[in-house]
């Protein structure tokens, strides 16, 4: 059987790293989006730590300041935050923050006063050249940020180094999650949430690497054994708001009434893996012309998140669509009538859209839908 012990006990693995990292006097930066450019954070000397709240325990601390209405990722980001309940949090010396939301705008205000932050602002639109040059100068401010704090002068050398190396990265893990995907498959949808969330909690990449090529091997070592059994039950492609240890009811609930979660295409998934940098050419350019292209419900129109999902559900062989949106997370909430009507009439897959909170109260509830969904669509 392949190993997990390295994803499924990751926290304790980067704790260890962020300790070392730390005692070196060398800066971690907190980030909260995958609109964050890993290279250039890691270019500029720190360590980039994802800090997206995904716990319902801190929330009520949160609301002492927001508003209740807020969707419980803002509420729960903000709440590790005050409540200095997050050790990553606690580590972190600085914090990259985006403006994907007017929630999350707000809520870092007041993020920021309690440490250095630096808010980058997104265009509202992937296309054109005024939306590029819009964000090649944002990323031209963070650098600015992430120097004067790291005292580190970032180089075209550097840069492009870290490019191949997140490239290499993205490859690997996307054909590690196809092979996980296989119908012989032993790992269950929760296991390779943990893997895929590593990767935004590695202080050295290269580590993580190492681990999802040996995963790899281990798991094609697995299916060579003779007369393994298939999984019965339909195969899930779930969409929509990012998911983690401690908001993954929805994948619980699907994976207990016997269907199987085989890909994600959100912020803790697969979103982006398949857009990797240029590495010829100028590396500023190429790093802000990839990062623009990530398909957000921020953006208008978001065209990327129709082709993922019908790239996904091709290469994952997917029998139906789970899209998820958190309560208060209006953009992914009016998303999801194109995202209904593309599936379901484009792609003729059954579409079920769930709108929930981290709360355990609906728990019963979902899984009554979740069933008669099930059964609709086998």
């Amino acid at each position: 059987m392949p190993d997990l012990r390295p994803f499924t006990s990751f926290s304790e693995y980067a704790l260890a790293e962020l300790d070392e990292w730390h005692n070196q006097g060398r800066p971690i930066a907190g980030v909260y989006c995958i609109y964050a450019p890993t290279e250039l954070i890691r270019a500029a000397g720190a360590a980039p730590i994802s800090l997206c709240g995904k716990k319902q325990d801190p929330i009520r601390e949160a609301e002492k300041d927001l508003p209740a209405a807020f969707c419980p990722l803002i509420k729960s980001s903000y709440g590790y935050a005050v409540t200095e309940t997050c050790p990553f949090f606690s580590f972190s010396d600085i914090i990259i923050a985006e403006t994907t939301c007017d929630g999350k705008k707000k809520m870092y205000e007041l993020m920021g006063e309690i440490k250095p932050l630096h808010l980058m602002h997104l265009p509202h639109t992937q296309s054109g050249e005024a939306a590029l040059t819009y964000w090649l100068n944002g990323l031209r401010e963070l650098e600015k940020f992430l120097c004067e704090y790291s005292g580190i002068t970032v180089t075209e050398e550097a840069l492009h180094a870290e490019i191949v190396l997140q490239n290499r990265i993205r490859k690997e893990l996307y054909e590690l999650m196809v092979l996980t995907a296989d119908k012989r498959s032993p790992l269950s949808a929760k296991e390779i949430l943990a893997v895929q969330e590593c990767k935004s909690f590695s202080v050295h990449p290269e580590n993580y690497l190492e681990k999802i090529i040996k995963l790899k091997a281990e798991l094609e070592e697995f299916y060579k054994q003779p007369d393994l059994n298939e999984k019965e039950g339909i195969r899930i492609l779930l969409t929509g708001c990012p998911v983690g240890k401690g908001s993954e009811k929805v994948i619980t609930v699907t994976e207990e009434l016997g269907a199987h979660v085989v890909c994600m295409e959100n912020c803790s998934g697969l979103k982006g893996l398949t857009l990797p940098i240029a590495e010829t050419g100028d590396p500023y350019e190429a790093i802000a012309r990839r990062y623009l292209q990530v398909p957000c419900s921020c953006m208008t129109p978001n065209r990327g998140r129709t082709d993922s999902i019908s790239e996904l559900s091709k290469t994952f062989n997917v029998d139906a669509v789970i899209d998820l949106t958190w309560i208060g997370c209006h953009t992914y909430n009016a998303e999801s009538t194109i995202i209904r009507r593309f599936v379901e009439n484009e792609l003729e897959l059954p579409f079920l859209h769930i709108e929930t909170d981290y709360s355990e109260s609906d728990v019963e509830q979902l899984r009554t839908r979740i069933e008669a969904f099930i059964e609709l669509a086998e």
